[in-house]
């Protein structure tokens, strides 16, 4: 028992330092917390503005287009002229019109019944088999009546196809003021023949012009 009595003193002292070494430690490790610096979340991802459509900028182009289109000429919504030849025989031409050894290469009599408010007419013959091909040209006529080889060889050259049947198709279009020189090429195919022949529709006064229009078609066919 005495000797327990004399280790009593001892193992207290012994307790009291590591009571004293313990608690310097955690002031140690508070103060260590404390000067640290605070962790953050990761910052989120950066997002894309938002993207500005171009329609709510500035109107669609096919609104644009729509909006400048100028009105089709449609020359079937017209009165139709009437025309007739001595030289079309059953929807088939006599081979003096054409510019062959069989032809005189002379222009189809051609007649039709006057436009009232024409001023003069546009005649036209063109082959629809070889991408309209241009064989008589003729504008600001007055007459509505035209002997046998009327045209000038400046106006008028023969079907001259090199083999087979073609369709050669007359146009008369009777108009309000005088055409200028449309930019159609005589003896030449013309494969925008239609949008060429719409400058007839205007004059002084802008659309309007062609009062009416008439056509006449027939073939001829080439011997071999």
């Amino acid at each position: 028992m005495k000797h327990i009595k004399r280790l009593l003193p001892a193992a207290a002292a012994l307790l009291t330092l590591l009571c004293i070494a313990s608690c310097g430690a955690a002031s140690d490790s508070q103060q260590e917390s404390a000067s640290a610096p605070a962790l953050t979340s990761a910052e989120p991802e950066e997002t894309a503005a938002p993207e500005v459509s171009e329609e709510s900028t500035e109107p669609e182009e096919s609104m644009k287009a729509e909006e400048s289109a100028a009105p089709v000429f449609d020359p079937e919504s017209l009165p139709a002229i009437t025309l007739t030849s001595e030289d079309l025989h059953d929807g088939v031409w006599d081979a003096d019109i054409t510019n062959t050894s069989n032809g005189s290469n002379r222009s189809p009599q051609l007649s039709w019944e006057p436009v009232a408010g024409a001023s003069c007419y546009a005649v036209y013959m063109v082959d629809t088999t070889a991408n309209y091909w241009l064989h008589w040209k003729s504008l600001n006529i007055s007459e509505t009546s035209l002997a046998a080889g009327a045209a000038s060889g400046t106006e008028y050259v023969g079907p001259y196809p090199p083999s087979g049947t073609h369709e050669y198709e007359i146009r008369v279009y009777a108009l309000k003021e005088a055409a200028e020189e449309d930019q159609s090429r005589f003896d030449s195919g013309n494969s925008k023949f239609e949008q060429i022949i719409a400058g007839l529709d205007q004059n002084s006064s802008g659309a309007g012009n062609v009062l009416a229009y008439g056509t006449l078609s027939g073939t001829y066919t080439r011997e071999s």
